[in-house]
């Protein structure tokens, strides 16, 4: 029996059983693989098979037995089986409407199991499964040959924390960089992939567009063996920015605005994460929030139009100032040149 089909067999076994298997019965239901060798290269020889199924997320244990149950190897149900995820007829169709949005893109890591994952969706719903009232499009930019290619090949880099090799065309460069990557993960922000990881060159944490990478090579050595571990606490937030202001363009600053009118009630949508308030004079209320890109976020509030003014600090009062000047002039010009 080869390796893969007594894995399967092992799988098959202990979620078959009712009760904790044995060693001594371990080597009986395998007499062609854990019989026939001394004890010792046997003991090894399953404990290299024990640690793959711990690898592929096969939850293997052993206990202790004790009055209700004897020693043995068991699995773990409630970590191998998912739980039930209550969802309504239309929260599942929007789910269906956004997956068959990615999958149609040209461009989307993970899609063989994105593709089953629908399919189950499909299966399960029948004709249960009703039309969502949205359309979802991730941009013509996504169906790139290339940009699909790497995204799969980052995808499979992430799961099994293999580290690549990559061309990179940085726009703060003229030619291409050499970078080895410790790929942490992919995030998609407003239409763009961006593969967050431990670059060697930097000697720290970077962010990288896909679109940008030109060539591209997982490392093959020991593929059972991972190259690195992403730090405990790592999060995306941390280096892919959402919103305008979040781009790492300049050093922190906290900068207050006043939201009046009917954006009073939308202050926590429009500004996630923001600390709202009250203002102590009753005119509306005041919003916190730290930007390390000024620019991006005074032309969302411009675009917010007059209920939403910067308060402080002083320097985003003159910015803002200035860029509604430019923009006034331009206005001016325009209207000139049409009379």
């Amino acid at each position: 029996m080869d390796r893969t089909e007594r894995l399967l067999d092992l799988v098959a076994l202990f979620l078959d059983a009712r009760e904790p298997i044995s060693w001594a019965e371990l080597r009986e239901h395998f007499p062609h693989d854990y019989m026939g060798i001394s004890d010792d290269a046997a003991e090894r020889k399953f404990e290299r098979d024990k640690a793959e199924l711990l690898e592929l997320g096969f939850p293997l244990t052993y206990i202790q037995g004790d009055d209700e149950r004897r020693d043995g190897y068991v699995v773990d149900r409630d970590a191998y089986y998912l739980p039930e995820v209550d969802l309504t007829k239309e929260e599942l169709a929007v789910l269906y409407a956004a997956g068959s949005a990615a999958l149609t893109s040209g461009a989307f890591p993970g899609r063989d199991d994105l593709s089953h994952a629908l399919r189950k969706i499909g299966f399960f719903a029948g004709n249960a499964l009703p039309t969502p009232r949205v359309r979802m499009e991730l941009g013509t930019e996504q169906g790139s040959p290339q940009l699909a290619a790497h995204l799969e090949q980052l995808w499979e880099a992430c799961a099994s924390h293999k580290w690549v090799q990559m061309s990179y065309a940085s726009p703060k460069r003229a030619d291409l960089t050499e970078r080895k990557v410790d790929p942490y993960g992919l995030a998609l922000r407003r239409g763009i992939w961006t593969l967050v990881g431990y670059c060697h060159l930097r000697q720290g944490v970077r962010t990288f567009h896909v679109h940008r990478i030109r060539s591209l090579k997982a490392n093959t050595a020991r593929p059972r063996s991972p190259d690195f571990e992403v730090p405990e606490g790592f999060s995306f937030d941390d280096y892919v920015a959402t919103y305008p202001w979040q781009h790492r363009f300049h050093a922190r600053m906290d900068v207050r605005l006043r939201l009046t009118g009917e954006l009073m009630g939308r202050a926590a949508s429009l500004f996630p994460g923001a600390s709202v308030a009250p203002a102590a004079d009753e005119a509306g209320v005041l919003v916190e929030l730290p930007v390390t890109f000024l620019d991006g976020l005074l032309r969302f509030c411009m675009q917010l139009g007059p209920d939403c003014r910067v308060e402080s600090p002083e320097d985003a009062r003159e910015r803002v100032k200035a860029m509604a000047a430019r923009i006034l002039e331009k206005h001016a010009a325009h209207g000139e040149v049409a009379a």
